[in-house]
C-alpha cells in the first residue's frame, strides 16, 4: 500500500534525508513528520538517525546558529535562555481532556479540542527559516521490556544537542520495532528568536494530548518545557504505566553498598529542595538515575531503570566538597552544556560553586555587573538559581556498571524524602508497603524556603512528590500504587528520611553527611541485619548501630543526647499532620478508603503512647522489634 504521506515528504526533502524515512519504515512517523512540515513551514528537514555524523552536525549547528556557544575547556558549551524564561511554566503547562474527563483538583487543563485549536495555530508557520529537525529516541534501555520509544521534532539544535546527551538514541529501535509501534510524540518550535532567546514569551505554551500521546510545545527554550523527554514524557509514561500495572517515578535510583562488597538498589523520591541529588551521589555509592525512573514487576521482584541516560541537572551548590563526582565531571574536558550561568574569559561560574565569582561577565540578562537589576527592579544574579548542567551518565566516575541493563536492577528498598522543621524524625521505616505507601509516600510534604516565592515554612502537599507530574486522577494513581507490590511476597520497605529537622535554636539537628549513615542504616535494615525500636508512625535505628555507623561511615562520635533529641516521637506534632493530609484528601474524590483508615489507626496508635508516655517520648522508652 503507498505511503501518501512518504510520497509527499519525497519532494520537501533532501535525498538523503527521505532514504533515512524510507530505511524507518515507519508509516505513522512519515504522517507526523508530514502534517508537521505542512503547519510549521520550515525552510529544510533533517532526520537523525543513531549516527556519530548527525550528532556532531546538531553539535555544530546549535553553535553555528548562536543557540550555544563554546567556552575554553574542550567539549564545553554554554547556552541562554531569555530572562523571563527560565524554569517550567505551570501556568501554561496543560493537559488537553475532552470535556467529560475530570482529573481532580491538581490537573490544569484546556478542553481538548479548543486546546488544540489553539497551539496548533500559534504553530502554523512557526518555523518559517528554520531546520526542523527530526529525532528518534528510547527511554530506557535499549531492546528492554522497559524501552519507550519517543519522536522528538523541534526547530532547536540546542534542544537537539542536549537530548543527545540526555538520551538513548532510537533510531535504530524504530527500525526493528515494525509498522506503526506505539510512541510518544514531541512537538516544540523556540519561535522567534531575538539575540538567541525567544521574543515571544507571552505565547509560550506546553499542551499534553493525552489521547495523542504528543506534547506541543511553542515559544520556549528552557528545558524543562522544550525537551519533551524529560517532565513531559514523564507524564505520558505515568499514565501508561498505571494502564498496564508499572510506575513511572519521580525516583533516584541508587546502588547503597553493604557489608561483604554486597550492594542493594534503592529508590527515593523527594521534591525540590529536599536533598534528593546530594542523595543520589553520596560518596561510596553507584548511581544508576537521579531523576525518573519506570518500576516493573519482574519474576516476583520490583526492578526499576534509569528513563534517562544523562542528567539536566540545578548547578547552584554543586562544589568540589559536597559534589565532587558532579564537580569532577564538570571540569573535565567531557561534553557538557552550561546554561544561563555567568561566563568570564571563557569560563562558567555559578552559585555555590566554592570560589570567587567575578564582578562582570555575561549571563542570561547579558552583560553583567553587580547590582544590575530586572525590569521590575530586582537585583539580578551572576547565576540564575535555576542553572543548569546537561551531562552524559557516562561521564560520572560512580556510574553504576547496570544502567544499561535491560532487565534494570532489583529495588529492595523505596524512599521518600521531605523537608520538616519540627515533625518527622531523620529515618524510619514503615510497618508494610501499605502503611509505608500511605503515609510516608501519599502523606508527603515539604515546607517552602527562602528560595521559594511566599512565605518560608508553608508546607507543601505533594504525594510520592509526583503531584505536578500526574496524568491520572489522585485516586487512581494511590489504588495503583498501593496494588502495585502488595502482592509480592517480598515487597520493597519503604522508609521515609527528613534531613531538615531543626532544634529550639533553630539549627539543623543533622549535619549534610549524616544522609550517608541513614541510607547504610536503610540497607542493613533490607537485610535483617540490625533491629529497630517501634514507635506510632513505624521503626527507626537503634543507638548502638547508629554509634558505630557514624564512626566506621563518617569517622565521627554520635552520642546518646543527639539520638534522643533527633529521635524523639513528637506526638503533637504528627497528629497535626495527619489532619492536614486527611483534609487534603478529603478535597479530592474517590479516595480509597484504606488511605483514611491507615491514618485513623496512626492517630490512635499516636494518641495511646501519648496517654502512656507523654506528648515527647523519648526513643529510649520504646520496645525494640
Amino acid at each position: 500500500m503507498e505511503d501518501e504521506h512518504l510520497e509527499y515528504l519525497k519532494s520537501k526533502l533532501a535525498p538523503e534525508q527521505y532514504a533515512k524515512l524510507v530505511e524507518l519504515g515507519q508509516p505513522d512517523i512519515n504522517k507526523f513528520i508530514a502534517d508537521t512540515e505542512r503547519l510549521c513551514k520550515p525552510d529544510e528537514v533533517f532526520i537523525n538517525t543513531d549516527s556519530e555524523e548527525d550528532k556532531e552536525y546538531t553539535r555544530r549547528k546549535a553553535v553555528g546558529e548562536g543557540e550555544e556557544f563554546e567556552l575554553s575547556t574542550t567539549g564545553h558549551t554554554c547556552h541562554f535562555d531569555g530572562i523571563l524564561d527560565q524554569g517550567r511554566d505551570k501556568e501554561n503547562t496543560r493537559y488537553l481532556l475532552p470535556p467529560d474527563v475530570h482529573l481532580g483538583e491538581h490537573i490544569n487543563y484546556m478542553v481538548r479540542d479548543e486546546g488544540l485549536e489553539e497551539v496548533l495555530g500559534i504553530l502554523d508557520g512557526l518555523m518559517r527559516g528554520k531546520t526542523m529537525i527530526v529525532r528518534f529516541y528510547c527511554l530506557g534501555p535499549k531492546s528492554s521490556i522497559f524501552s519507550q520509544l519517543c519522536c522528538q521534532i523541534t526547530d532547536s539544535f540546542y534542544v537537539g544537542h542536549s537530548e543527545d546527551l540526555l538520551y538513548r538514541s532510537g533510531y535504530d529501535e524504530f527500525k526493528k520495532a515494525g509498522e506503526n509501534c506505539e510512541h510518544f510524540r514531541f512537538l516544540h518550535s523556540a519561535g522567534p528568536l531575538v539575540n538567541g532567546v525567544c521574543a515571544d514569551i507571552d505565547r509560550r505554551r506546553i499542551f499534553i494530548d493525552l489521547e495523542e500521546n504528543t506534547v506541543y510545545s511553542t515559544n520556549t527554550q528552557y528545558g524543562g518545557n522544550s525537551m519533551g523527554l524529560k517532565k513531559l514524557a514523564m507524564r505520558l509514561g505515568i499514565q501508561k504505566g498505571l494502564r498496564e500495572g508499572w510506575l513511572t517515578e519521580h525516583m533516584f535510583v541508587v546502588g547503597v553498598p553493604g557489608p561483604g562488597g554486597r550492594k542493594t538498589y534503592m529508590t527515593g523520591a523527594y521534591p525540590s529542595m529536599c536533598g534528593k541529588t546530594s542523595t543520589a551521589m553520596i560518596e561510596g555509592q553507584s548511581i544508576v538515575g537521579d531523576d525518573i525512573a519506570y518500576l516493573k514487576k519482574i519474576g516476583g521482584e520490583v526492578r526499576a531503570v534509569n528513563v534517562e541516560a544523562g542528567i539536566f541537572g540545578i548547578i547552584q551548590d554543586v562544589n568540589p566538597s559536597d559534589d565532587p563526582a558532579i564537580y569532577q565531571a564538570l571540569i573535565d574536558p567531557n561534553e557538557v552544556i552550561f546554561s544561563n550561568v555567568l561566563v568570564k574569559d571563557g569560563k562558567p561560574y555559578w552559585l555555590g560553586m566554592g570560589s570567587d565569582i567575578p564582578e562582570a561577565g555575561l549571563n542570561f540578562s547579558g552583560d553583567w555587573h553587580p547590582g544590575k537589576t530586572d525590569e521590575a527592579g530586582k537585583e539580578i544574579d551572576p547565576s540564575h538559581k535555576n542553572a543548569r548542567f546537561t551531562i552524559k551518565m557516562n561521564s560520572l566516575k560512580n556510574m553504576d556498571e547496570n544502567l544499561e541493563n535491560p532487565e534494570g536492577v532489583p529495588v529492595k528498598a523505596m524512599i521518600f524524602g521531605g523537608r520538616d522543621s519540627d515533625t518527622s524524625v531523620p529515618v524510619e521505616q514503615s510497618f508494610n508497603w501499605v502503611h509505608g505507601v500511605i503515609t510516608k509516600g501519599a502523606s508527603l510534604e515539604s515546607e517552602s524556603t527562602a528560595a521559594t516565592l511566599g512565605a518560608e515554612g508553608v508546607r507543601t502537599f505533594n504525594p510520592m512528590s509526583n503531584l505536578e507530574f500526574l496524568a491520572v486522577s489522585l485516586d487512581t494513581y494511590l489504588q495503583k500504587y498501593l496494588e502495585f507490590a502488595a502482592v509480592l511476597a517480598t515487597p520493597p520497605k519503604i522508609f521515609a528520611v527528613n534531613y531538615f529537622l531543626m532544634g529550639p535554636d533553630g539549627k539543623y539537628l543533622n549535619g549534610m553527611l549524616d544522609k550517608k549513615v541513614w541510607m547504610l542504616w536503610m540497607e542493613q535494615r533490607v537485610h535483617n541485619e540490625v533491629a529497630a525500636r517501634e514507635t506510632p508512625t513505624g521503626l527507626i535505628p537503634l543507638y548502638k548501630d547508629l554509634h558505630r555507623l557514624f564512626s566506621s561511615a563518617l569517622g565521627t562520635e554520635y552520642s546518646e543526647d543527639q539520638y534522643k533529641t533527633q529521635f524523639t516521637v513528637r506526638v503533637p506534632e504528627q497528629l497535626s499532620k495527619i489532619a492536614r493530609i486527611e483534609e487534603a484528601y478529603r478535597k479530592e474524590w474517590g479516595i480509597p478508603e484504606v488511605l483514611f483508615v491507615a491514618l485513623d489507626e496512626q492517630r490512635q496508635r499516636l494518641e495511646k503512647a501519648r496517654a502512656e508516655l507523654g506528648d515527647y517520648i523519648s526513643p529510649l522508652l520504646l520496645s525494640q522489634s
